[in-house]
């Protein structure tokens, strides 16, 4: 595929910002594949490089705008088995087991989802991007449950807008330590990086954090558990484990934000990805995608049912 050239003319009567500008003109493009585009020079406004994303226009500018063909992939699709909840020629719908990675790491260079969904549609390869093809939005990796993804350039934009304007409903199934202050609440603590582990997420003060809210609703309560849905308004790194932990109920299992020790006999948090609501590309209303909830998580429950 040989790289691609488009040329524009600016004709708004007020200024604007050239990445809006130029999202709108190619909407097979994510907003972030249109700003690394101008970051990486590949974006020209009256000749000049501007470099920055907000640069802003003027009435009658040519921005010239160069599409790179796509980097050969170093990605070797792994023929790992998957749950596929849902699939049409734009997205895909997997129910992710707990201890895959979603997409390549640092000590994760193999076995990821990313790997696994190459092998089952292998059109994927290079959707939004070189490393992580397809993806738009993550879960833990001891987190299971319900996660989508496109599976070409226009469905890649349709759904990362959604996610980015917080138009997606997202409710997980989460067992903690204790009972919450309330039977139902709602949490907004600002997450950021933990200055002392960086590997670390934590709660931080308002300017040093990204603003984090999570709903919570009690499904049954236990003599020292609550099975809480969470419902996620934002979508912060490890989210759900530090409000419920800031709350003083920590994720059941988790040893990094809550007990070192589990409380209960398990190997991993309890901690499942339920139901997420999204509208796919070609449709105008919501669908909701559910994921059933894993056979040890259920066996957790009706151990503490006896």
């Amino acid at each position: 595929m040989s790289e691609r050239q488009l040329i524009f003319v600016f004709e708004e009567g007020k200024p604007q910002r050239l990445d809006k500008f130029l999202a709108a003109r190619i909407p097979e493009l994510s907003r972030s594949r249109v700003q690394a585009l101008i970051e990486a020079g590949n974006v020209t406004v009256e000749g000049e490089v501007p470099h920055k994303a907000g640069f802003s226009l003027s009435p009658g500018d040519q921005v010239e705008v160069v599409i790179p063909p796509p980097e050969p992939s170093k990605l070797v699709p792994e023929a790992v088995p998957l749950e596929i909840l849902f699939e049409n020629d734009d997205v895909l719908v997997i129910n992710k087991a707990a201890g895959m990675v979603v997409h390549p790491s640092a000590g994760h260079g193999s076995g990821t989802l990313v790997h696994a969904v190459l092998a089952h549609a292998p059109e994927i390869m290079g959707v939004g991007g070189e490393k992580r093809p397809g993806i738009v939005h993550r879960l833990d990796k001891d987190t299971s449950g319900t996660i989508i993804l496109a599976k070409n350039d226009r469905a890649q934009r349709w759904l990362s807008d959604q996610f980015q304007d917080r138009q997606v409903g997202k409710n997980y199934l989460a067992l903690v330590d204790g009972s919450p202050p309330t039977p139902n609440g709602r949490v907004e603590a600002p997450i950021g990086r933990d200055p002392s582990h960086r590997q670390r997420m934590a709660i931080t003060p308002p300017h040093r954090g990204r603003d984090a809210i999570s709903e919570y609703f009690t499904i049954e309560s236990f003599d020292k558990h609550t099975l809480l849905k969470v419902h996620i308004l934002t979508g912060r790194t490890h989210q759900i484990r530090l409000h419920m932990a800031f709350i003083e109920c920590p994720v059941v299992g988790d040893t990094v934000y809550g007990r070192k020790q589990p409380s209960l006999p398990v190997k991993r948090q309890f901690l499942h990805a339920q139901g997420l609501s999204i509208i796919i590309p070609g449709e105008a209303s919501p669908r909701t995608f559910e994921a059933p909830l894993p056979e040890e998580l259920t066996k957790v429950l009706e151990a503490l049912k006896r």
